[in-house]
């Protein structure tokens, strides 16, 4: 698959996957294609835990879920990410970003603003809307063919420090590294973020896997081969929309128009799909 090809069918995958181990020549392929990434004087300050006991990833699914359970129950959920919540597909177009909920049982349509509303109170709980979504985050994660965390050596990965940058900045071009290489395998992927949000349940994690002190556990994805066959979640959302580059960008300095030669230069990225430019 060519590069801008892999850019453009970059997706999260909600769905379970197929639970098939990868095979060795994609795993070591996703290793070796990470460490390929830049890092500050070459430090290199990531390593990696590939889970694929099946008992192991059950486990960590159960953690999952319970997570989300109780960031959803207690509002937390809500109250950090309300602003990115969208209803309809007018305000998903017109905003360009967020996460647009498209799939909700019908009986809780009618209130789906209210139940995601910064208000909520105990309402999740009493709807059921908190277990269902801590229920499917827990099968997904437990529909799997692995788990890839990821550690920052803490020499490095040091936050309120330049090294703190400089760890997340190489970081982050090894989960663009490993999303664009699992897109041109056909494989699934997707950031398990609820665990890490709630200091016990990272904790456990983090017993769990076995990391060492001198080593920070900062993200966890579950990969897999698609399943083209599988169900959406109960409650799910899409976030395929994107800004235009011309409001992502400014010329020179900010707030400078772009030059119209530049504005209105032909998209490569999206040349042979025009009808899917921002």
């Amino acid at each position: 698959m060519e590069l801008l090809e892999a850019i453009r069918r970059r997706r999260t995958t909600n769905t379970p996957m197929k639970v098939t181990p990868l095979s060795h020549e994609h795993k070591r392929l996703l290793i070796e294609a990470a460490a390929r990434v830049p890092s500050h004087f070459n430090s290199q300050p990531w390593r990696f835990v590939v889970v694929e006991d099946r008992r192991q990833i059950a486990h960590i699914a159960q953690i999952a879920g319970e997570a989300m359970r109780q960031l959803m129950e207690e509002g937390q959920f809500v109250a950090r990410y309300r602003r990115y919540f969208r209803f309809s597909r007018e305000e998903s177009l017109r905003t360009g970003n967020g996460i647009y909920i498209d799939n909700v049982p019908s009986v809780l349509r009618p209130m789906v603003q209210l139940i995601f509303s910064e208000q909520v109170g105990s309402l999740l709980s009493k709807l059921g809307v908190a277990a269902i979504l801590g229920n499917d985050q827990r099968r997904i994660v437990e529909r799997s063919g692995m788990l890839l965390a990821i550690t920052l050596d803490r020499q490095e990965y040091r936050p309120a420090e330049l090294s703190g940058l400089y760890a997340s900045i190489t970081l982050g071009a090894v989960i663009q590294t490993l999303w664009l290489v699992t897109t041109a395998l056909d494989i699934g992927m997707q950031f398990i973020s609820t665990p890490l949000e709630i200091p016990h349940f990272k904790a456990q994690l983090v017993e769990l896997l076995g990391i060492p002190p001198e080593y920070e556990l900062v993200a966890i994805f579950r990969m897999g081969y698609r399943d083209p066959n599988a169900s959406r979640n109960t409650i799910d959302w899409t976030s395929s929309q994107r800004k235009p580059f011309t409001e992502l960008v400014h010329y020179e300095r900010w707030g400078g128009a772009l030059p119209p030669a530049f504005a209105q230069a032909p998209s490569l990225l999206w040349a042979d799909q025009p009808e899917l430019l921002p």
